[in-house]
């Protein structure tokens, strides 16, 4: 009785960085995978308030292309203490005045480039907040279809210790087996259980973080329709399209922009402001007084004020411009190793699919036809039980990390690769009276699995 495993694909569709709303062919042809990601990106609150962050800042553009409040001064001036002397002194007057100050040419414009340069900055930590939540569910959902699918590897072993109990007690019963490998039998189909309870908690984990996502109740049921096997072979990205999609390297350059903008405006710092006044003076009975004026103001502390400024952006650029390089190196190295990971796992799966499991399977199948001949034991049925559960589990691994490789690519992330995590399977233990063993090849470390160390993220 075979399993037919196929490929794994990757879930890598994505939006494009600055798209606010998802296009129509942005989501899977996987119906549940595209219902999770469409609520996951419409109620989750992180997103939301990355979207009100990018509002919050374009809200401040036009205010920084505005001229500053002008003032409106009110007074009065009167000839002694006695009485109000207006209308019978000539110096006595009521003053209205309106002043506006006047900045510099060009730095108005610049504050309002600086100010639509932090809108570039926020709209790509919305744009990291957007990638890392798909790529969360992506990885979600690749791990409940990994769980099911072992789920169904575990049925298939519990029928297989199922048939191999009846054949010991067959060959007990007609005297050509020991009531040691019955008692076997029944111990290892008794072990199994425990790897059941396993799956089982981790199936009702990996439904609980989906509903997380998609603001649900975490006990909420989540019926899949598809299988590994079901889901298209992914596409892959190039370091070009990697680096045109990353929002760290996006927020770097605009950041370089900004930092350019505020050299300018320091540099125009240093010239002076002015400021207009106007007034009126009404004096009663004799004719009003106006007066007009102008004021400047005058940079005198600019060596230890406006130079240092200058200076500070100056640093600040070539600092940022260093960022730049590190993110698009950094980049170019991740996007690489998952590149290479993903031509390892192809080849890895590849080969179990044309020959490791096919062999294992004949394998075990012989074993268990050579102990009902009894021309084996019954612990190298058990071994060759084991053989074929441990294959099928890391073709299963495999798999799924495939596709974490894929996710990582798509998610342009900077840090190491996050793995797409399975459950556990139980597997026959061969030593007697040992206790139950967990498949070497059902849990070991299999290529495409991060181990790699580095930032998880890049400051914005």
């Amino acid at each position: 009785m075979r399993i037919s495993l196929r490929l794994l694909p990757a879930l890598v569709l994505l939006a494009p960085a600055s798209a606010q709303v998802p296009p129509p062919d942005y989501f899977p042809a996987d119906q549940v995978l595209a219902d999770l990601l469409r609520e996951a990106l419409a109620e989750h609150p992180d997103l939301r308030r990355a979207d009100a962050a990018v509002r919050m800042d374009e809200e401040r553009v036009p205010q920084a292309g505005v001229l500053p409040d002008p003032t409106l001064s009110l007074g009065l001036q009167n000839d002694g203490f006695q009485r109000l002397q207006i209308g019978r002194m000539e110096t006595s007057f009521y003053s209205v005045a309106f002043t506006q100050p006047l900045p510099w040419p060009g730095k108005r414009a610049l504050r309002q480039q600086v100010a639509a340069l932090a809108v570039d900055l926020s709209d790509a930590t919305r744009v990291r907040v957007q990638l890392g939540l798909e790529a969360e569910v992506r990885r979600g959902y690749a791990a409940l279809l990994l769980v099911r699918e072992q789920c169904r590897l575990q049925a298939q072993q519990a029928l297989f210790l199922e048939q191999a109990e009846a054949l010991a007690r067959t060959r007990y019963e007609v005297g050509q087996g020991s009531q040691g490998d019955l008692l076997r039998a029944q111990l290892e189909r008794t072990r199994l259980q425990q790897a059941v309870w396993s799956l089982e908690a981790e199936e009702k984990a990996a439904v609980a973080v989906l509903n997380r996502l998609r603001q649900r109740d975490l006990a909420e049921p989540l019926a899949t329709t598809a299988s590994l096997a079901d889901l298209p072979e992914p596409m892959t990205l190039s370091p070009e399209a990697v680096e045109a999609r990353s929002p760290e390297l996006a927020s770097a350059r605009a950041t370089v922009k900004q930092t350019e903008k505020q050299l300018e405006l320091a540099k125009l710092d240093r010239r002076p402001d002015f400021a207009i006044t106007a007034g009126l003076m009404p004096r009663g009975g004799f004719d009003p007084m106006w007066q007009v004026g102008i004021s400047i103001s005058l940079p005198i502390y600019g060596r230890t004020k406006q130079q240092r400024a200058v200076a500070e952006h100056e640093h600040h650029r070539q600092g940022q411009g260093s960022e730049v390089d590190s993110v698009r190196t950094l980049l170019r190295q991740r996007t690489e190793e998952r590149t290479l990971q993903v031509g390892a796992l192809r080849k890895i799966r590849d080969l179990y699919r044309e020959g490791l499991l096919v062999q294992s399977e004949a394998s075990f199948k012989a074993a268990l036809a050579q102990y009902e001949s009894g021309r084996s034991s019954f612990p190298a049925a058990l071994e060759a039980l084991n053989g074929w559960v441990g294959d099928q589990a890391a073709f299963l691994q495999t798999l799924a990390q495939l596709q974490a490789q894929h996710i990582a690519l798509a998610e342009c992330a900077l840090g190491p690769t996050p793995p797409v995590s399975g459950g556990t399977l139980g597997a026959a233990s061969i030593a007697a009276g040992g206790a139950a063993a967990t498949a070497p090849r059902a849990t070991a470390k299999v290529p495409g699995k991060a181990q790699d160390s580095g930032p998880a993220s890049m400051k914005m």
